[in-house]
């Protein structure tokens, strides 16, 4: 039913477990897995060296973590007995940087976490999930915090 399916990880707990639906499906469809990690390569507003500096140390965290979430990603989904590519993705808005590569890939599903935020946090940190949720034009498996 479905041919490849999508991760998006980000570290978190409920990220791993959307890895482990993922390894589910796999295993029941005979899925290909893409497991990835999207890094906005320009969170900082501003000019000067004080800038420059951020920006260099941003990037390097940003990438040891997006290697480290994609290698547990891929452990996961080893362990199961289930393929997996990872990737890293630039893009501004995570959302938009999951259903691009989506696209890309020709994915015809994605299974994701959603941590659950309510009120004023959800407003301030918005929610990847309701975007993907909101823009996609394939399936889309969320699982809650």
């Amino acid at each position: 039913m479905f041919k490849h399916i999508l991760v998006p990880v980000d570290g978190s707990e409920t990220a791993q477990k959307a890895v482990q639906k993922a390894a589910g499906l796999a295993q029941a469809f005979g899925s290909q897995v893409t497991a990835i990690y999207v890094i906005d390569p320009y969170p900082f507003t501003g000019l000067g060296s004080d800038f420059a500096y951020g920006q260099a140390e941003y990037l390097s965290a940003a990438t040891a973590e997006a290697k480290e979430a994609t290698e547990a990603a891929q452990a996961t989904l080893a362990q199961a007995g289930v393929p997996v590519t990872t990737q890293v993705i630039e893009a501004h808005a995570a959302w938009r940087g999951i259903l691009d590569t989506a696209k890309t890939l020709g994915a015809d599903l994605i299974v994701m976490g959603s941590h659950g935020r309510r009120g004023v946090e959800k407003i301030v940190l918005g929610s990847v999930a309701q975007r993907v949720l909101s823009h996609a034009h394939l399936s889309v498996f969320v699982v809650r915090d």
